[in-house]
């Protein structure tokens, strides 16, 4: 008898570990935090296990993936790394999508607005200050650093500055540097901007001094499952889109 309920309360504790075997995990940009895990709520409250979700830089992410790292899905904040493992034979086929876009903007914090126009010409060493840094995403491979340093190429920038940039992991940690005060100034998503009371949007990056800000989802090879499935047509969907609208990105038609 006290085998047998040895043996069911071995059960007993065995099924959370099961279900969370089995949850769904998504591995996102770090530019997703708030709206992907507002949308994996929503999508749970329709009886799917609580998702997993990892963010980090798409670039940090990809690498994971292409080393085997266990997930399911993967958002990319841009279509670089999305491609870098689509030509790795990484993806499930036909199941990437294009599903949202951004805005870059220059951030200051917030005790010390500004309000600049950014073009050719624009004095953003003055903005710095002697020795201040620009925060921006690793220019060498994160998505946010990629479009931050073709967007101040093109305006004639870039070569003023480049060793004046305070390097960051991703996009989040750009973000902080700012708001800390650590940095004068700081390039980012327009959504990690709202995402925070610590910063000012000082400008806009205009849309065409960089590539379209694009964020695709895909499933990932080996990992197609009908809830990876069922996951990806809700984030495409009205309700995800409402929330990703809600939070400042653009849904892609």
């Amino acid at each position: 008898m006290r085998r047998f309920v040895r043996l069911v309360l071995v059960a007993v504790l065995l099924v959370p570990a099961v279900a969370r075997a089995d949850a769904l995990t998504v591995l996102a940009a770090a530019s997703l935090t708030e709206a992907l895990g507002e949308v994996a709520s929503a999508w749970s409250k329709g009886g799917h296990p609580t998702p997993r979700l990892s963010f980090a830089s798409s670039s940090t992410l990809a690498r994971q993936i292409e080393q085997g790292a266990p997930a399911n899905v993967f958002a990319s904040a841009d279509e670089q790394w999305m491609d870098y493992l689509d030509t790795r034979h990484l993806l499930a086929a036909g199941t990437r999508r294009d599903l949202l876009s951004n805005q870059l903007v220059l951030v200051v914090p917030a005790g010390h607005p500004e309000h600049v126009q950014i073009g050719p010409g624009f004095d953003l060493l003055a903005l710095l200050g002697p020795k201040g840094r620009l925060a921006m995403g690793d220019p060498a491979h994160v998505p946010a650093g990629l479009y931050g340093r073709e967007a101040l190429t093109k305006l004639g920038l870039w070569d003023k500055v480049a060793d004046r940039i305070a390097p960051a992991n991703d996009v989040r940690s750009a973000l902080l540097l700012v708001e800390r005060g650590e940095a004068p100034a700081g390039i980012v998503y327009a959504t990690d901007a709202a995402a925070t009371k610590g910063v000012a949007v000082a400008g806009v990056f205009p849309a065409d001094s960089h590539a379209p800000i694009t964020y695709p989802f895909a499933i990932i090879a080996g990992q197609d499952t009908p809830d990876a499935r069922d996951f990806l047509q809700f984030a495409s969907g009205a309700e995800a889109r409402a929330i990703f609208a809600g939070r400042g990105f653009t849904p892609v038609e």
